[in-house]
């Protein structure tokens, strides 16, 4: 079974944007930080598209490689 994650972004200081990966258990309750960003961006758009790229990562990561199917 899969666990939801979901992607957050925070302001801890103004003009610090922080993205991190939430992940859920089976019921979507007790939520844990999965991945974060190291260091903050300077603006909101800079996190959500570094965000986005590691949730991209961590799908990629966690489904199974498709044999013979000419993927790359």
């Amino acid at each position: 079974m899969t666990h939801p994650i979901e992607l957050t972004i925070e302001e801890p200081l103004p003009g610090a944007y922080v993205w991190q990966l939430l992940e859920t258990d089976d019921q979507g309750t007790h939520p844990r930080v999965l991945r974060r960003a190291y260091e903050p961006a300077e603006s909101y758009e800079l996190a959500l598209s570094s965000g986005q790229r590691a949730l991209q990562s961590e799908i990629r990561h966690r489904t199974p490689h498709a044999h013979g199917t000419g993927a790359l």
